[in-house]
């Protein structure tokens, strides 16, 4: 099997969304039969996995906190060079259709498994100022006979929390006033990663309560400034939208008002979201009629998640 690997992540090119992630130089026939892989890695990987590693990094047993469903899986993976650790969230997906596999043989130069593409938008999201989580391994392995796999690894958020666990909890650890001044700063915060992302055209499509991690100190304290202190987490399905922007645009708010339905966030924090996402935009605000648009989505993703709830299915991500 051919294998081609780089220590640099693709350079996020203003004027292209996602580049190429590589062009692996192989033959048809050889991708057919043998198979090929397209490796992307940090610089310090290969001294936490060892020599070898890509060899077995699909059957490679995680530390904890092992979730599989449909053919992928993810959990915690714990690895360490002498007194040195480095923790990671493993990604794999290990039975994708065939379509991909075909258009991985046709095109090997290309992103086709999820933990590429996740890379790629997340080594984006890293060179535009977002903050999120450092990938520091990915890779799809494609054939033989058309056949697609694929990991991606995600150093993991030490000492912190998702807002839905870390906004209660700052409400029961700090006094009223100071809370409310926590508050006034967060969403000042996620109003601005919201329109920096949509001034782009570009969605997260997950926007959710629970795909924002903050540091578990700062819920004991204000801090002097919440710039990049809220990390993005699961840009899988980021993408960049510009004919249908207005759609994406009110799933993304939909979904954040939503998951903001949490002990400490009120109508009026919820509110001030709002003003500031719209009187923060460069040139024209969005248009106020958007607010309705929301409105009916998020009343779509409550009604989606008590019919869900009263089936005894439980409750997530209404999508």
């Amino acid at each position: 099997m051919t294998h081609h690997s780089s220590n640099v992540p693709p350079s996020a090119n203003p004027a292209r969304f996602l580049p190429s992630v590589g062009d692996p130089v192989s033959s048809m026939w050889y991708r057919l039969r043998r198979g090929t892989r397209l490796i992307r890695k940090q610089p310090d990987w290969e001294r936490f996995a060892g020599e070898g590693w890509a060899d077995r990094i699909m059957a490679e047993p995680v530390t904890d906190r092992l979730h599989q469903k449909q053919g992928r899986s993810i959990g915690r993976w714990i690895l360490a060079d002498g007194a040195e650790r480095l923790g990671v969230y493993l990604k794999r997906h290990y039975r994708l259709p065939w379509w991909r596999g075909l258009v991985a043989t046709l095109f090997p130069g290309g992103a086709w498994s999820p933990g590429l593409q996740e890379w790629q938008r997340l080594c984006w999201a890293k060179d535009e100022g977002f903050p999120v989580p450092r990938p520091v391994a990915a890779g799809q392995f494609v054939g033989p006979w058309y056949r697609l796999r694929g990991f991606l690894a995600v150093e993991e958020l030490y000492g912190m929390l998702p807002l839905h666990q870390a906004v209660p909890l700052a409400m029961a650890r700090l006094d009223p006033a100071t809370f409310l001044r926590w508050k006034r700063g967060l969403t000042a915060e996620l109003a601005r990663l919201a329109r920096e992302l949509h001034r782009r055209k570009v969605f997260h499509k997950d926007l959710y309560f629970c795909h924002f991690y903050i540091p578990d100190d700062l819920t004991r304290r204000v801090p002097e400034s919440w710039a990049n202190r809220a990390v993005m987490i699961d840009l899988h399905r980021l993408d960049r939208h510009r004919v249908t922007a207005i759609w994406w645009r009110v799933k993304d708010l939909a979904q954040l008002l939503y998951s903001s339905d949490v002990p400490g966030v009120t109508a009026r924090d919820r509110l001030r979201f709002w003003k500031l996402y719209r009187t923060g935009w460069p040139g024209r605000p969005p248009r106020s009629w958007l607010r309705p648009l929301i409105r009916w989505k998020w009343q779509l993703y409550r009604r989606h998640n008590h019919r869900r709830s009263t089936a005894g299915i439980g409750t997530g991500s209404p999508g």
